[in-house]
């Protein structure tokens, strides 16, 4: 067997494993395998690719030797960045670090389509005429969607990172400005593909990094979970664009098993959220916060953690909503244990989960598997919701804009449409927050003032040790 065969051969290896590791995310109890899987699949990967460059490249032996050198400083280099950073970083700042490295992608997207054009245009590289306007669509294709994800990506990491407002950018006529963008693409790669020169390629990686720019910045707050749903298809399209240049089948079919992941994932969030992703797309959640800011809606009422103790003892069940208030107070694991000592004394506790709760999918499910919370009573909003009207308590820790009851009550809300968790229909409500500041979309939330709500001031994990403490 040749060295290319071979390494086709693993590739189709590491192409199996890849869809065993997605299989294996889709569900916690098998996530470590999948993690597993995926990470043998890399390895693979990166053996193949390492001699089958070798092996077309014909090097002699000296040369080879440094190319393999020179490859392996490269990986260990980034490996050793990410498993700094990896070790570093707080489950917090997970969104923004996956912005990042899908900004990476697409940086490499656009460097790998330069590199092909010029490689062709210079003649160190021949390409069969009947394929040579393929190429040059591959190549002007590659550039575009790399650059929209290498902008996107470090706008999306600036507003999940506190960097940027998290506000929605609202340029004029900022629709038919990516209309107007698409259409210039869709012009200028059949110009490009019929007459090939660099002016067109410095106008379209241009063109692709205003527009991935002017996309993520006119997305709001609320709407973050989406956006990096929506850049880790992006990162895939271009991986495989990437793949088509480089004429590697692997690349190929890993950045389709990413793109349509990610976009199918993206729906399926829109769809949670009652709206369609190119709503997503034209413009985000908090465009019209302040005119809701300065509503009337009474006066809140406010609760002791004694008070809060005596409530979880009478309840029969307990319902839990979670949200990114409780990432940053790192409170998943006195929840956890607040969750085990109801339990010991009988209390039905399960969790109630949204799909966009956190700035990441998945997020909150992460943060309560690592406290070692028993993933069946995790529930999803769907499996859930028509609970709450018998449920006893129902505390909201670091939730705020998945339990408004404004996107069902009021039509002119900036939320309005969007399903959300009815905690409200429970006995009684404790709301731990910090402040009576409004969420993350920007919206104030009226189950604050609600008859059957109570506030729980100060910080998340403080208070359910606390409670802890006195049960």
């Amino acid at each position: 067997m040749t060295a290319s065969s071979a390494a086709q051969a693993a590739y189709i290896v590491s192409a199996l494993l890849f869809v065993l590791s997605l299989a294996g995310l889709s569900k916690h109890e098998t996530s470590r395998s999948g993690a597993l899987h995926g990470i043998a699949g890399m390895a693979v990967a990166l053996v193949a690719t390492a001699v089958l460059a070798v092996d077309r490249l014909d090097l002699p032996s000296g040369e080879a030797v440094t190319g393999l050198l020179l490859m392996a400083v490269a990986v260990a280099g980034g490996a050793a960045v990410g498993l700094s950073r990896a070790r570093r970083v707080e489950m917090t700042a997970m969104p923004e670090l996956i912005a990042v490295l899908h900004s990476f992608v697409g940086l490499a997207a656009v460097l790998v389509g330069w590199n092909g054009y010029l490689q062709v245009s210079s003649g160190s590289t021949e390409v069969a005429a009947d394929l040579l306007g393929i190429h040059h669509a591959e190549v002007f294709i590659g550039v575009f969607i790399g650059g929209v994800t290498f902008t996107g990506s470090v706008v999306a990491y600036g507003k999940l990172a506190g960097r940027l407002k998290s506000a929605p950018l609202v340029l004029p006529g900022k629709n038919v400005l990516n209309i107007g963008a698409l259409a210039a693409f869709a012009g200028g790669t059949a110009w490009f593909t019929a007459s090939p020169r660099v002016v067109l390629l410095l106008a379209v990686t241009a063109l692709a990094l205003a527009l991935g720019w002017h996309l993520v910045a006119s997305i709001g707050g609320g709407d973050m979970p989406v956006v990096v749903s929506m850049l880790n298809s992006y990162s895939g399209w271009a991986a495989a664009a990437s793949g088509f240049l480089l004429n590697n089948n692997l690349l190929i079919v890993t950045g389709a098993l990413v793109g349509s992941s990610g976009a199918y994932l993206s729906y399926i969030m829109c769809q949670a959220m009652n709206r369609s992703f190119i709503s997503v797309i034209a413009g985000g959640f908090g465009q019209e916060a302040a005119v809701f800011a300065g509503r009337d809606y009474g006066e809140h009422r406010e609760i002791l953690v004694d008070e809060a103790v005596q409530l979880l003892k009478e309840a029969s069940s307990v319902i839990i909503t979670p949200g990114y208030g409780m990432a940053v107070a790192q409170a998943q694991y006195p929840v956890a244990d607040l969750t085990r000592r109801l339990r010991e004394r009988n209390v039905d506790v399960r969790f109630g989960i949204h799909p966009v709760a956190g700035r990441l999918p998945g997020h909150m499910n992460v943060l309560l598997a690592d406290a070692r919370v028993p993933y069946d009573i995790v529930l999803e909003m769907d499996e859930i919701n028509d609970d709450f009207a018998g449920t006893s308590v129902v505390l909201v820790i670091g939730a705020n804009d998945t339990v408004n009851p404004a996107a069902l009550d009021d039509p002119g809300s900036p939320i309005a449409g969007m399903p959300v968790l009815r905690v409200w229909d429970a006995e009684n409500v404790i709301v731990f927050k910090r402040s009576m500041a409004a969420g993350y979309a920007g919206v104030q939330n009226p189950l604050f003032f609600r008859d059957n709500t109570q506030m729980l001031f100060g910080d998340a994990k403080a208070r359910v040790e606390e409670i802890v403490r006195a049960l």
